[in-house]
Parts: C-alpha cells; structure tokens; sequence
C-alpha cells in the first residue's frame, strides 16, 4: 500500500468509526505503531483528523459536538447545581489544595465558598475571577488556550502545568455519566484536562445532577471507579444511586 493510500484508507476509518486507536490501524494497515503515529500526526498537520490518547477521532464528529456557551450551561438546571454547589462547598477543609474545573457548577462553588487559607487551581477565568476578592484563598490560574465558549483555559499547555502539582480534592463535573463508558465530555480539549484534574487528585468528587445519568458524551475523560464522591440531586432512581454506592463510590443527594 503506497503512503497515500495509506493515508486515504486512515482518515476514512476514522470518519467511519468516529474515533480508533494506533493498534487497530496498525493492523488493519499492516504497519508498525510507530508509523501509524507518524501519519496521524501528518493527518493532523493538514486538518483531516484530530490526535487523541491512543488514537485519534474524527474531525467531523468532533465539529458536531462543540461546546456548550457558558451562558447557556449556566441557566441549565440551575437550582439543582446550586445545591450541588452547596453541598460540595461542605467537603472543602482549611489548608486543602483543591482544583476546580470549568464547569458552571464549579462556578458556583467558588461564589459560594468561605475565605478558608485554602489553595485553587482552575483552568476558569469565572472561577479564579470570583475567588480574586478573597482574600486568604490563594488561586492559581491554569493557563492554555482560551476556549472562548467556555471562558477556560485548555490545551497542551494547561494539561503540562496541571502537571507540576498534587492536590487534596478535584471538584470536576461532565456531560455524561454512564454505568459502562463512565464519565464524558462533549469537548475533547475539556475532557482530557479534565482527565489531568482527575490524575492529580487524592481524592476525585463527581458533581452531576441527575439529567447527565445514562448519557455517552464525545470525550471520555475517567472511569467510575476513578470517583471517590459524587454529588447529585434528587432526580435519578434509587436502583440507580444503589448501584453506584455498589461500586464503592460514596453518593451525597440534595
């Protein structure tokens, strides 16, 4: 198969498949990983796909599913993710290194959360900028690329600084929590500093009201047993809430 070729028949599984991983195009290429990485990496020079962990996804799909604006995430079942906020804040003790995603209920917690001598990492500009009249609450602001729908920082760069740090906490939301895929995200750039939050945590908390359960967002960004505590509201099945305690997660309803 000419180089060309090769190229043609990558960028067409991937339009097929959505996304697919380095392994499966290397044997359905008949070349090494190694290649497969070279050409993918090409293929995202010229705009035909996007690299991912392990792989890469469509350009197409990823253009299908664009990030929800800010100020419409922020109307969207408001007095649940207010509670949510609320009941989070709770989990925050003086002296925690805590990081806080872009999420609109994120945004609430830091309106709501006392000036503790706590330390922040966000990649939000609303986040950091609701923290910065606090006084003994020392924010530091993740930077990156700026998704404009979003007002957040993402990117290689972001996912690099989440890097140097640990934190006690991770307060992270997502567009869908599934029994089998687990947690999502509709942006792929959203998701994977999402993942870095999740990696840099001792402990991972979960805030997602119950309309999220059952849905399979774009981006995958940790499994449910990456979750030590979720937060959601009263919407959701009690089999369904059973079912998540099974799996050794404790689960806060408000």
């Amino acid at each position: 198969m000419l180089v060309a070729e090769r190229y043609e028949k990558i960028v067409q599984l991937v339009n097929e498949r959505g996304s697919i991983r380095v392994s499966e195009l290397s044997e359905l290429c008949q070349v090494t990983e190694e290649t497969i990485r070279r050409d993918l990496d090409r293929l995202e020079q010229a705009g035909r796909l996007r690299r991912s962990h392990g792989g890469a996804v469509s350009v197409k799909d990823a253009d299908a599913q664009p990030e929800i604006p800010y100020s419409e995430r922020e109307i969207a079942n408001a007095e649940e993710k207010k509670r949510i906020a609320e009941e989070a804040v709770q989990l925050i003790r003086p002296n925690d290194r805590i990081v806080l995603d872009a999420s609109s209920t994120a945004w609430y917690m830091a309106k709501i959360v006392p000036d503790l001598p706590i330390t922040v990492l966000t990649n939000s500009i609303k986040v950091a900028t609701e923290l910065s009249t606090k006084d003994k609450i020392e924010v530091i602001a993740i930077g990156g690329l700026l998704a404009a729908r979003s007002l957040s920082f993402v990117g290689p760069l972001a996912e690099r600084s989440l890097d140097v740090y640990h934190v006690d906490k991770a307060f992270v939301s997502c567009k869908g929590v599934h029994m089998e895929r687990g947690i999502s995200e509709s942006n792929e750039l959203q998701a994977r500093v999402k993942q870095k939050m999740v990696s840099i945590a001792d402990e991972v908390v979960l805030l997602a009201d119950s309309t999220k359960f059952g849905l399979k967002a774009f981006a995958h960004v940790a499994d449910l047993a990456d979750v030590d505590t979720m937060v959601t509201d009263r919407g959701a099945a009690e089999e369904t809430m059973e079912w998540f305690r099974s799996q050794g997660m404790r689960v806060l309803i408000v």
